[in-house]
């Protein structure tokens, strides 16, 4: 399994490159690079499923989900989740406005905020067509991987 290190060694090399997309699959564990129009690269990673040794850290994280996901009263809403752990930034820079607030129409490609991770800033997208209906964490948080950061009544 590859550690941080690895990890933003294989970043930089891939944003220094011409490579778009990098795909890593080993023991279960799924780690994904892609670069944005922009030249940021975006990390997708999927924890292993089936090990053993990955029971325990998901179970201990598994006590604050309840807290996060108690706004979730309806069962229509869609959780925008971060995919991955960094600094949530609901808008571009400091002066400019939040990419969305509560009521604002989205689709599958809309940005809805940063997520910056390493020094490299994240778009983080929708997904999914519909409306914000609550924006769950503060500009400047830090977020966990698969927190819920949005949620969403999809259409």
């Amino acid at each position: 399994m590859l550690n941080i290190k690895e990890i933003h060694e294989l970043i930089k090399t891939i944003d220094e490159s011409s490579i778009d997309e990098f795909v890593y699959e080993n023991e279960g564990v799924s780690l994904k690079l892609k670069k944005h129009e922009a030249g940021t690269v975006q990390v997708m990673q999927q924890a292993p499923s089936a090990p053993v040794q990955a029971a325990a850290p998901q179970a201990q994280q598994a006590a604050p989900a309840p807290a996060q996901e108690a706004p979730k009263q309806d069962e229509n809403l869609h959780q925008i989740k971060s995919p991955m752990v960094g600094t949530f930034y609901a808008s571009s820079s400091p002066e400019a406005g939040p990419y969305v607030t509560a009521g604002s129409k989205v689709n599958e490609n809309t940005v809805v905020c940063i997520v910056e991770a390493m020094k490299l800033f994240n778009e983080i997208e929708a997904e999914v067509k519909g409306e914000i209906v609550e924006v769950l964490v503060e500009n400047g948080q830090l977020v966990e991987y698969g927190q819920p950061l949005f949620l969403v009544k999809a259409e």
